[in-house]
């Protein structure tokens, strides 16, 4: 509650309350933190209905009505296939379902710290096929970025570690990378713990080298969050002070099976409306905890459903076709049409230079190679 600043003030003897003039513009949004946040952890408050109906078009009537001013996404694998990563857990095309070459006991065990330690070969391996900047941001991605631009996200929960949301604009304070990313590397001792850039791990996975600390020679493992290790505390401070303020939840390309990840849905005011686009239903509250009154799971069908709403499509579909209820379709089109031209040119720009590069290399390596004329 450090933030909420305070209605009055004791005097010395706190015996003579000497009142503070109001300011109703800074009350009432305390007022709504407190509201939600009693709401969201002690299960109070009332189950208010916002959205006039359980419907896409009702969520978009809400956005537009100005009363929605804290959005929450929380996203997944799935915002990314359409850019060519495969997910999880899909039958046949899932990662899961595809690592067979690697030999592994189990396949969950490529992203088990214990295992990692001891048989790195497998990670780095799937790493410089999956590695960040071979890929670029969907439509979803972008929608999230003009949800930012049109002052309307409060934060992005992203479950991916592709770094697609930041190569689409959105930046270090806009996300909770809850399952860490690639963007940076630390070595694996505890002793030392030396961080490393992108392009520095980019270059070892690429020379196909296991990357190892400079300064001790152990391991060195992006900082993405394995079986067995902690999520980042960012995750946690963030949430406690997001959730309880957010008036919209959007929920994209998540499966809602890993917790604590999955337990977000249950953070926030019974009356803010929730909002899920994937390609199946996902989240819903266990039946028999729901009859008891426990549970923040997501209730789409019941006759006591009043505030969550399931979009079945794929998220690029889901999105545009909010974007079009909102009157940003073109827009957003605009967007991801200018934003992949640059990814593309930038493209280019670099494999010219590395084109150059490796020329260069070989017009000396000639050079040196050739005899040298008798005198």
């Amino acid at each position: 509650f450090s933030d909420i600043t305070p209605l009055c003030k004791l005097s010395p003897s706190h015996k003579n309350v000497q009142r503070m003039p109001l300011d109703q513009s800074r009350l009432e949004p305390q007022v709504d933190f407190l509201r939600n946040l009693f709401s969201s952890t002690l299960g109070l408050g009332s189950a208010e209905k916002v959205l006039d109906e359980l419907t896409l078009e009702g969520v978009a009537r809400y956005i537009k009505s100005g009363k929605c001013k804290n959005i929450i996404c929380m996203v997944g694998a799935g915002i990314s296939t359409s850019a060519g990563i495969p997910d999880f857990r899909s039958p046949g095309t899932g990662l899961y379902a595809n690592l067979q070459k690697y030999n592994l006991p189990y396949p969950e065990a490529i992203f088990q710290i214990d295992y990692f330690k001891q048989h790195p070969e497998p990670f780095f391996a799937l790493a410089k096929e999956l590695y960040p900047g071979q890929f670029k941001p969907t439509i979803c991605h972008y929608f999230i970025k003009m949800l930012k631009e049109k002052g309307l996200l409060r934060r992005c929960y992203s479950q991916n570690i592709d770094t697609l949301e930041r190569v689409a604009g959105l930046e270090g304070d806009d996300l909770i990378e809850a399952h860490g990313t690639f963007y940076t590397s630390h070595c694996v001792s505890f002793c030392c713990r030396k961080e490393y850039n992108l392009d520095w791990m980019k270059e070892k996975i690429f020379s196909d080298d296991i990357p190892k600390c400079d300064k001790c020679q152990s391991l060195v493992k992006p900082d993405i969050v394995f079986f067995g290790e902690n999520l980042p505390v960012r995750f946690f401070t963030a949430m406690k002070m997001d959730f309880p303020r957010c008036d919209l939840l959007i929920v994209m390309g998540t499966s809602l099976q890993v917790q604590p990840f999955a337990g977000l849905v249950g953070r926030v005011s019974k009356s803010c409306p929730r909002l899920l686009i994937n390609m199946e239903k996902a989240g819903q509250a266990d039946p028999l905890l729901g009859m008891l009154g426990f549970g923040g799971g997501m209730d789409f069908d019941s006759d006591k459903a009043y505030r969550d709403v399931a979009h079945i499509s794929t998220c690029d579909d889901g999105c545009l076709a909010l974007a079009d209820l909102l009157g940003w379709k073109a827009e957003l089109e605009e967007l991801v049409k200018q934003e992949h031209a640059k990814i593309d040119s930038q493209d280019k720009k670099e494999k010219s230079v590395e084109s150059k590069g490796a020329a260069a290399k070989s017009d000396t390596a000639s050079a040196s190679a050739e005899p040298k004329a008798e005198e």
